[in-house]
C-alpha cells in the first residue's frame, strides 16, 4: 500500500472497517511495516473495541476509549505528529468525519486492494465448525 510514499503516517481504522477484514491481526502487522502508528476508532463502548482487538490479537497504538470517532481523530492527530493521517472507513459518514478532522479518507475496499488484504468472506478456506452434518450423530 505504501506505493513509494512516506512511511511517516498515522493510520486509523474505524471498527466496522476492521471487522470487515478477514485477518485484522495480519493487516495491523502489515501496516506496521509502512506506518508509524496504527489504531482503532469507534463510537462503540470501549469494551467492544477491546474485546474485538483482544480476540483477534490486534496490538493497537491508540483507540477511541470513551470518546466518539470525531474527537478521537482530533486527539490522535494532535498526539501523533506524522506527515500523514489516514482514516480507513466504510461509509459516507466516515468520509465526512475525515474531512471535518482533516484526515485523508481511504475506503476499506480501496485500502484492501492496494495492500493485498483479504476482506471477510473472500477467503476460500472452509470453516470446520460450519458443517451441516455431524459425524457423531446417530
Amino acid at each position: 500500500m505504501d506505493g513509494g510514499g512516506s512511511t511517516d503516517m498515522t493510520l486509523a481504522f474505524e471498527l466496522a472497517a476492521l471487522k470487515a477484514l478477514a485477518d485484522p491481526n495480519a493487516v495491523f502487522n502489515d501496516a506496521r511495516q509502512w506506518t508509524e502508528y496504527v489504531g482503532v476508532v469507534s463510537d462503540k463502548p470501549t469494551y467492544v473495541v477491546t474485546n474485538f482487538t483482544r480476540k483477534h490479537r490486534v496490538r493497537q497504538d491508540f483507540f477511541s476509549g470513551p470518546r466518539g470517532v470525531e474527537e478521537s481523530l482530533e486527539n490522535v492527530k494532535r498526539q501523533f505528529d506524522t506527515d500523514r493521517h489516514v482514516f480507513v472507513g466504510t461509509s459516507d459518514e466516515d468520509r465526512d468525519l475525515a474531512d471535518r478532522t482533516e484526515w485523508e479518507y481511504l475506503p476499506l475496499e480501496q485500502a484492501a486492494e492496494a495492500a493485498g488484504w483479504a476482506l471477510a468472506g473472500e477467503s476460500e478456506e472452509d470453516d470446520p465448525f460450519e458443517t451441516s452434518t455431524r459425524d457423531d450423530w446417530p
